[in-house]
């Protein structure tokens, strides 16, 4: 005989509704700290945790939760004011920075990139040429072919047409590098220039950009700076009520799907919690969420050789972890992003992937031996995880009641209708 049961909410025990967003003094290395057991959280799986860093060739690690710091650490010589580069994931600094230069009135995200770079700065025609808008350079979709012999020439020779602007996503360094000359052409200053009094000097940020071998900018800082900066973004461009980025417009649109290709790409920010997913040198679209052992809401800055900046507003995290390759081959992202949450979930002590205080679809669930009924408004999004963030069964074309047919144990089903918040609680089959 079934039994049904109205489910409890699956929550966090990271999630605070309450607490308010604490920032460490500016040029200042006092920081507070928070006592994880305080949180909740396994304790015990914090070794397993430094091993599984150090064995991955870590430098520096930090979690802040609700600003402060709750857990930090370095290895080998690398210390506190240890600097280290970002790679890619000095991208999303650069978007935000590109938000600050059209909300002073320097460019507008629709403006042509030749308004600023002059005419013949591709190979491409006239024509083509003028549809490649600087939003296009922001969110990858330039259109220049990318499969060149050097993806970081700058050279009209090497920005090739492949396909009309905003038509095609491709991961290409080049146009994006471009997109720096913008900002300088723009704004009358140099990159650093700009990044010193726009951002740096408000949040207590120290760090700068250098040109590699390749002629690649890149920023470099400590750890604590890239966690300044992710805490920057967790409070949506406010620093300790000084508001570093006030057009919220364009602050959604970093954060959101920027074209149809690759939902987990906005303005220069990996997104998770996608349908699907593209890769860098790839044009495979991946049917999955970008990391699904993380906070759905998660926002990257992700870098080659496993630089990591994660945000998590629903729960008030921002990790960082900064070091070598973490041995998948070093793009951004790699399957060492869902290993490294996995461990994560472990000292949380429960699968944050999942948590979600707002609750507004109620469906009837009911368990027996080896199944689980769902009854839902016809048309809703159902998916079934394990703890560990595997999906097990998802749909889109639910009938009102859906039986599944599953092995015992304790699953997350998640329940959306259209125009709903999602509906996520834990399952206990019998």
């Amino acid at each position: 005989m079934k039994k049904s049961f109205s489910l409890f909410i699956f929550t966090s025990l990271l999630i605070s509704v309450t607490a308010q967003t604490y920032f460490p003094p500016k040029f200042d290395p006092a920081w507070d700290t928070l006592n994880p057991q305080s949180l909740g959280w396994c304790t015990d799986k914090l070794d397993t945790l430094e091993d599984f860093l150090q064995t991955h060739n870590t430098k520096g690690f930090i979690i802040l939760k609700d600003g402060k710091i709750v857990w930090e650490k370095y290895f080998g010589t690398f210390t506190q004011d240890s600097l280290w580069y970002w790679a890619s994931a000095g991208k999303s600094l650069f978007s935000f920075l590109a938000g600050q230069a059209q909300e002073q009135g320097f460019f507008m995200l629709d403006d042509t990139v030749s308004t600023y770079l002059g005419a013949g700065w591709t190979s491409c025609t006239l024509a083509q040429e003028e549809k490649i808008l600087v939003h296009h350079l922001l969110s990858m979709t330039s259109g220049l072919k990318d499969d060149v012999p050097n993806p970081n020439c700058l050279q009209p020779s090497c920005l090739v047409f492949e396909a009309d602007a905003g038509t095609r996503w491709a991961y290409h360094n080049a146009p994006y590098t471009l997109s720096h000359q913008v900002l300088e052409s723009a704004t009358g200053q140099t990159l650093q220039q700009f990044t010193t009094q726009n951002l740096l000097l408000k949040s207590g940020m120290l760090g700068g950009w250098f040109t590699d071998t390749q002629s690649n900018e890149i920023f470099a800082s400590r750890v604590r700076d890239m966690a300044r900066f992710g805490l920057l973004m967790q409070n949506n461009g406010v620093w300790a009520g000084d508001t570093l980025l006030a057009d919220t417009a364009y602050f959604n649109d970093m954060i959101s799907s920027s074209q149809q290709s690759n939902r987990s790409y906005g303005y220069l920010w990996w997104l998770n919690g996608k349908q699907s997913y593209m890769l860098p040198q790839s044009q495979l679209i991946f049917p999955s969420s970008l990391i699904p052992n993380a906070p759905t809401d998660t926002w990257c800055a992700l870098g080659k050789n496993d630089q990591k900046l994660y945000v998590s507003q629903s729960n008030s995290l921002v990790v960082v972890r900064l070091g070598k390759d973490a041995g998948n081959a070093g793009l951004a992202p790699t399957i060492f992003d869902n290993m490294l949450w996995e461990e994560l979930n472990k000292v949380f002590c429960t699968n944050v992937g999942f948590s979600n205080l707002k609750i507004e679809t109620d469906p009837l669930i009911s368990t027996a031996l080896g199944t689980i009924t769902v009854k839902t408004p016809l048309g809703s999004i159902v998916a079934l995880y394990t703890l560990h963030g595997q999906k097990v069964y998802a749909t889109q074309q639910y009938e009102t009641e859906t039986v599944l047919t599953v092995k015992p144990g304790v699953y997350v089903l998640i329940a959306e209708a259209k125009g709903k918040a999602p509906y996520r609680t834990k399952v206990i089959v019998p």
